[in-house]
């Protein structure tokens, strides 16, 4: 099996159902699974007559991002979504490593990043469309081809050319919130099991409405939110942007949204944002990418009636690992149970060796689901695997005895001080607390560690708001915090860096603490 034929089958199935109904125009525009399919398809043949193995899109989710990875599918080629937001240095890297020469993408887009480092093939998307809609014979014989007679255009497309269980499925790029971004390379089984697992959780319906707005260059929003939806009969409902709060809460409200996927940071905007008439479809909330604070899920669910279930994955594991579930399967602070295939153990930071079951160490995990490498860089795959094939995270976590997975934090967001481990999250949620801003709705501050002659590393506070340095350090000191963990150094910013995924920009943070070190 491969991810075209199993995408084909799935919108053969019901084709009159409507797939997706994109909020990105004052007019809301909705297509059914065959439609679509026919446009991918179109696509396709186009994209066929390029010799590079690989494509990049910069699309927004809805219509035009759907049809755009669909067509590079089924060409047999590798789609690569593209991160607009990341800086022109790290997108002309990411580029040349994935040796992209065409991008699909819009005027429009093109018009709003002019600073992004554009290739010279690059096909409009929206003109092909339009190209396509008005070639009626082309475009209905197609469609009855699709449906009346399925083998015959499953070959005429050629999608029978194309190789089953292939190691290359489609490259996504890293965030690179404290490095540069790595390329993943996730194949047609780790895409496909990831589906399987999240459906085998039982938690969504057929017809369920899923809100698609997060970006496809991100795992969640390109497996979650696009491919398990199309592969298991959801219907999405989309919005161009998790931070186009005014379509988004317009596509929840009016599309009637059953599951709200987001990270928490994009989350905590719906709700500075949002009303509670605009949830009242809402059955579950589903988060991921990083930490949710126990105030905002409890906001979400004492507030606006939904169920809050927080999960764990990364990009390198398609990406779902664990996840929650109502009632039984459900653990405050804990990011629920692995999903079905899914093996873990945690390892000594300190000198590798395995642990005993409930010990905290580095997370390890293996399963269909789990890449098998980053795109040509056999050093990074000698630190990401161990030599007995398990997959190491980075992230520092335990399971408990009933199963459930709890996540202390990544190894980055911790300084060794004194030789002991200082937690970054744990200090930023404690100053929070003593300024009385609420977590669940805000973010002011951020904790990073820098080099120090004297002790290793010295913990430097990034902060969007005046603090008086002496006074927090008191506060702080009679609120019983051990005073390795009291940041030495107070920097203030105009704002808190994110990435266009929600999880904070750890580089640029570092970047600014040093800079401000260095006037010292």
């Amino acid at each position: 099996m491969n991810l075209a034929l199993a995408i084909f089958q799935a919108l053969r199935k019901n084709p009159f159902r409507n797939l997706v109904t994109d909020f990105s125009r004052a007019e809301p525009i909705a297509l059914n699974r065959l439609f679509i399919l026919s446009l991918s398809l179109l696509l396709s043949i186009r994209l066929k007559e390029i010799n590079d193995s690989r494509v990049g899109l910069a699309l927004p989710p809805g219509i035009a991002g759907i049809i755009g990875t669909l067509g590079v599918i089924f060409a047999g080629k590798i789609p690569v979504n593209l991160n607009l937001t990341v800086g022109q240095s790290s997108m002309l890297s990411s580029m040349r490593k994935a040796n992209i020469n065409l991008v699909i993408t819009a005027e429009k887009v093109r018009t709003k990043f002019p600073d992004f480092p554009w290739p010279d093939s690059w096909i409009d998307l929206a003109e092909f469309i339009k190209d396509s809609k008005s070639r009626k014979i082309t475009f209905f014989r197609t469609l009855c081809e699709l449906f009346f007679f399925p083998r015959f255009a499953f070959r005429r497309f050629g999608l029978n050319q194309i190789s089953n269980n292939r190691e290359e499925a489609v490259l996504l790029f890293t965030s690179g919130s404290s490095s540069q971004p790595k390329g993943v390379v996730l194949s047609d089984e780790n895409l496909l099991s990831n589906c399987r697992q999240i459906r085998d959780l039982g938690l969504f319906d057929e017809k369920m409405v899923i809100l698609g707005n997060l970006p496809l260059f991100h795992s969640f929003g390109l497996t979650v939110g696009t491919f398990f939806p199309i592969l298991h009969g959801l219907r999405i409902v989309s919005a161009p942007s998790p931070l186009d709060y005014k379509n988004s809460l317009r596509a929840i409200r009016e599309g009637k949204v059953e599951v709200l996927l987001g990270t928490p940071t994009f989350l905590k905007g719906y709700v500075r944002k949002g009303t509670p008439n605009d949830f009242e479809s809402i059955k579950y909330v589903v988060a991921g990418a990083e930490k949710s604070p126990i105030e905002l899920m409890k906001l979400w669910e004492d507030q606006f009636g939904c169920e809050y279930l927080e999960g764990y994955g990364l990009t390198e594991t398609s990406p779902g690992l664990s996840f929650n579930l109502p009632g039984n399967g459900k653990k405050e602070g804990s990011v629920g149970r692995l999903m079905k295939g899914v093996e873990c153990r945690t390892t000594n930071p300190e000198n590798g060796s395995i642990l005993e079951d409930g010990k905290t160490g580095i997370l390890c995990f293996r399963g269909p689901n789990v890449f098998r490498g980053y795109l040509d860089d056999e050093e990074k795959n000698k630190e990401a695997f161990s030599e007995d094939g398990w997959f190491i995270t980075g992230d520092l976590g335990r399971i408990d005895a009933k199963g459930f997975l709890f996540i202390e934090g990544r190894l980055s967001r911790f300084s060794k001080i004194g030789g002991e481990m200082v937690p970054h999250q744990s200090i930023e949620d404690r100053i929070h607390e003593i300024m009385e801003v609420d977590i669940a709705i805000d973010r002011f501050c951020a904790v990073v560690g820098i080099d120090d002659k004297a002790k290793g590393e010295k913990l430097v506070l990034l902060s969007s708001i005046p603090l008086e340095k002496k006074d927090l350090q008191e506060k702080l000191t009679k609120g019983g915090m051990p005073n390795l963990w009291i940041p030495k150094q107070i920097v203030q910013i105009e704002e808190i860096p994110f990435l266009g995924t929600g999880k904070l920009d750890l580089g640029n943070l570092v970047k600014l603490a040093k800079a401000e070190n260095e006037k010292i």
